[in-house]
């Protein structure tokens, strides 16, 4: 069982050819794709009893992932993502974040998980970004950790508790993913790949085995103990950005199970793997994240459609 701790909410797109809505929220769509790989997931978050939460759960319910949390009374969060005539996207959000009880539900619905994936405003976003490092901490000693931070600089917009929360959750993690402009707004002036070196080496024995950067069409840039390697993102029509970071996190997580590398015993494996494994990888991930791309919205792949792309 993999677990998904974080938000869901609601895109409202912004096109000049009109408006959409959208189910997103960064944890919850890498919960999507790691279900649409055809991983069992859950996803611990919140949404309400209102027409937005509906299409959440409905949304979550279509790609078969668990949810252990009913609605609650508070409205569901929104996003309004204003796109440009590139594709890119901009956001402005309306967000309630807390999971009150969460503590003592961990025990029962974290059993048997092998990975907890979290990050995005969840993690930055008080009061529940507390909750969130509660249950990473309550899940370390059996699960693989993984975090992406996803910055919301509109939302958190204190660049020093960013990053000290931030260096929290890295030093917990094992795999760790970010973007390039996450890292650059996160440590002003200094080269994206310098501030993944550095994360690496958080926490010690304990702090990740692996950190991966994304740079949009130059491809993923990662680093583990034994190296460091990049691959080449395939040529693609670009509708727009939506969700292609969230994909490509859910595909890099797929292949980490894929190659059984999950799990809390396999920690040493995970950051001692080879160059070319790690490669495999994340061309998985750059994959994964060209399909959403190519297409409206926050819509990973299935494992059929990433498949047949590879063939």
């Amino acid at each position: 069982m993999l677990t998904v701790i974080g938000e869901a909410l609601v895109d409202v797109v912004q096109r000049s050819s009109g408006i959409e809505a959208h189910v997103g929220g960064s944890p919850l769509n890498v919960a999507v794709g790691l279900a649409r790989l055809d991983h069992p997931v859950q996803f611990i978050g919140r949404f309400g009893r209102d027409a937005y939460g509906d299409s959440v759960a409905a949304h979550l319910r279509s790609s078969s992932v668990m949810v252990p949390l009913p609605p609650d009374g508070k409205p569901t969060s929104v996003a309004t993502a204003q796109i440009d005539d590139d594709g890119a996207a901009t956001y402005v959000f309306d967000l309630t974040w807390e999971l009150p009880g969460l503590a003592g539900r961990l025990p029962l619905m974290l059993q048997g998980a092998t990975l907890l994936h979290t990050g995005s405003i969840a993690t930055f976003l008080e009061p529940g970004a507390a909750e969130v490092l509660a249950a990473v901490e309550h899940a370390h000693p059996s699960s693989t950790i993984s975090f992406d931070p996803n910055c919301r600089p509109s939302i958190i917009t204190d660049v020093e508790y960013a990053r000290t929360q931030a260096e929290r959750f890295v030093a917990l993690a094992d795999v760790v993913k970010a973007s390039d402009e996450d890292l650059e707004w996160l440590y002003p002036g200094v080269d994206p790949t310098e501030s993944a070196r550095r994360w690496l080496s958080l926490g010690g024995e304990a702090g990740p085995a692996l950190v991966v950067v994304t740079r949009g069409s130059r491809g993923p840039w990662g680093i583990t103990r034994a190296g460091e390697t990049q691959v080449a993102a395939p040529s693609v029509d670009v509708v727009d950005t939506v969700g292609a970071g969230d994909s490509f996190m859910a595909g890099l997580l797929s292949a980490i199970v894929d190659h059984g590398l999950d799990g809390a015993q396999n920690r040493e494996a995970l950051r001692n793997m080879p160059a070319e494994t790690l490669a495999a990888i994340m061309d998985h991930a750059t994959r994964a994240a060209a399909v959403t791309v190519s297409r409206a919205g926050a819509n990973p792949p299935t494992r059929a459609e990433l498949n047949h792309g590879a063939a």
